[in-house]
């Protein structure tokens, strides 16, 4: 029985998790807010048509020294108070599954992976060749987003991109992003340090599932992650933030790179619907 491995958040089993957020002009600045997880928390995230159950709060440390506290949604999706507040359920066209929100196109994306010096935020060599991947990943496809890859240990140089990479210390597997706001993509992803104990190919695939999400992408098994071995039913899709895209599977697809969760046997490639429905939405 191959492993399973959750993208996103979870302990010391292997099970994985994501999420993250903004940048503030001060450096020292430390933002590290008590969130709750109140009733009207729940029913902000559920009319959002993401899964409700098992939401946490996920605290984080930024390369220029910032703290931050957000909601963690479906085990990998990171969402501010702020960002959670301002998200409204819109109506959207009927564009595999989509969010609300999607980065405007056609446009160039920089992303910045961080390399700094003994910081250990750094991403690891291996975890820059695979970032490097990742991007081959998207810029091959030739749809409406280009993305620039600029390593750098410089944090002014970092924080003038659109997303950038770090890696988050805390052994554990999986990342972390966020979906797009006002037609930009979601401005970090994190990369947890346990996945140095993973294949490169592995790797990218967890860096080219986050940056998924930062353009919009869905889990593909959203509504019952049954790629993480523990089927539940999760959100009906509707026109506000689960939206099937046209050509690609209604159920479970195990060729997506957007699923829930991977195996130790990803290839690092999309797979054929993440490819159309990539070239459908862009």
């Amino acid at each position: 029985m191959k492993k399973q491995f959750l993208l996103f958040v979870t302990g010391v089993s292997l099970v994985i998790s994501c999420q993250t957020d903004e940048v503030t002009s001060e450096v020292e600045e430390i933002q590290t807010e008590n969130l709750e997880i109140t009733a009207q928390t729940i029913s902000k995230i559920k009319s959002l048509s993401l899964n409700s159950d098992d939401v946490e709060t996920i605290t984080t440390r930024f390369p220029d020294g910032k703290i931050e506290t957000s909601y963690l949604v479906e085990g990998d999706i990171a969402i501010s108070k702020s960002q959670l507040e301002s998200m409204k359920v819109a109506k959207t066209n009927t564009k595999q599954y989509r969010t609300y929100n999607l980065v405007e196109s056609p446009r160039v994306i920089e992303v910045t992976g961080y390399a700094g010096n003994g910081d250990p935020l750094n991403l690891t060599p291996k975890q820059l060749e695979a970032l490097e991947a990742a991007i081959d990943n998207y810029n091959d496809l030739g749809i409406g987003l280009t993305f620039n890859l600029t390593i750098t240990s410089d944090i002014p140089t970092l924080l003038s991109g659109d997303t950038y990479v770090f890696q988050n210390p805390n052994g554990q597997a999986g990342g972390v992003a966020g979906f797009p706001s006002a037609g930009n993509p979601f401005g970090t992803v994190q990369i947890f340090s346990g996945m140095e104990a993973f294949s490169l190919q592995v790797n990218t695939h967890v860096i080219t599932h986050e940056l998924g999400h930062t353009v919009g992408l869905r889990h593909t098994d959203w509504f019952t992650r049954q790629s993480c071995g523990r089927p539940s039913f999760g959100e009906l899709a509707n026109p506000s933030g689960a939206v099937h895209i046209p050509g690609t599977p209604y159920g479970f697809d195990p060729t997506s790179i957007m699923l829930s969760c991977f195996s130790t046997r990803v290839t690092g490639e999309f797979g054929p619907n993440d490819i159309v429905a990539l070239n459908y939405l862009y």
